[in-house]
């Protein structure tokens, strides 16, 4: 009976290529990309690697929520195109 049906193990695994999330692919993409255009591919490995982990150490420590906290705060209102929040100049509001 419990073999009829396939039951994920992890609903929330984030979709990845190969062992990477795709922001840790495009980190890596990049600058191996450049290196292979600019003729340095040590280099461009290097910074490939270098990128990699300090995306992979960002994440873990909560950056990206920081990073659109931030934006929020300091970037104009279109930019992230929120509508049902009120603009981050406004401090006091009747309510």
């Amino acid at each position: 009976m419990a073999d009829r049906y396939l039951v994920p193990r992890r609903l929330d695994d984030p979709e990845l290529i190969g062992f990477w999330t795709i922001d840790e692919f495009a980190g890596l993409l990049v600058p191996f990309a450049w290196g292979i255009l600019s003729q340095h591919i040590i280099i461009g490995t290097g910074l490939s690697v270098m990128t990699w982990f300090a995306l992979r150490k960002a994440k873990a420590s909560g950056a990206g929520s920081k990073l659109v906290h931030a934006a929020y705060w300091y970037l104009p209102g279109s930019f992230l195109g929120l509508k049902a929040t009120p603009p981050s100049h406004c401090r006091l509001l009747a309510g």
